[in-house]
């Protein structure tokens, strides 16, 4: 079992920052790729950005490209999403998960957290 506590989200105004974290727990929490998705309302979750946990290996949806940085500390079993220019469709709860793979289709990920809001004003 692999636990997920996501943390960070809030309410911006658009062209700010946030940064999220995922707190992963769990004895083989750190052998599977983690991923970030968002879901906001009447849409259907999507892939925003991935990483595994040994090389840093990162994969990124293209609307993200350029502004969200993923990046994950070992010691602390925690990852991280750094969001800059944030943009009013950047509104959605985001998601945490875990897949034993670098994935971009949330099918594939066995662990998910709960979920944090995140609200860009324009």
């Amino acid at each position: 079992q692999v636990q997920l506590v996501e943390s960070g989200g809030g309410l911006v105004q658009a062209g700010g920052s946030l940064r999220l974290s995922c707190a992963a727990s769990g004895r083989t929490a750190s052998s599977y790729a983690m991923g970030w998705f968002r879901q906001a309302p009447g849409k259907e979750r999507e892939f925003v950005a991935a990483i595994t946990w040994s090389v840093g290996r990162t994969e990124y949806e293209d609307s993200v490209k350029g502004r969200f940085t993923i990046s994950r500390d070992n010691a602390k079993n925690t990852v991280y999403l750094q969001m800059n220019s944030l943009k009013p469709e950047d509104t959605a709860v985001y998601y945490c998960a875990a897949a034993p793979l670098l994935e971009a289709q949330a099918y594939l990920y066995d662990y998910w957290g709960q979920g944090t809001q995140v609200t860009v004003s324009s």
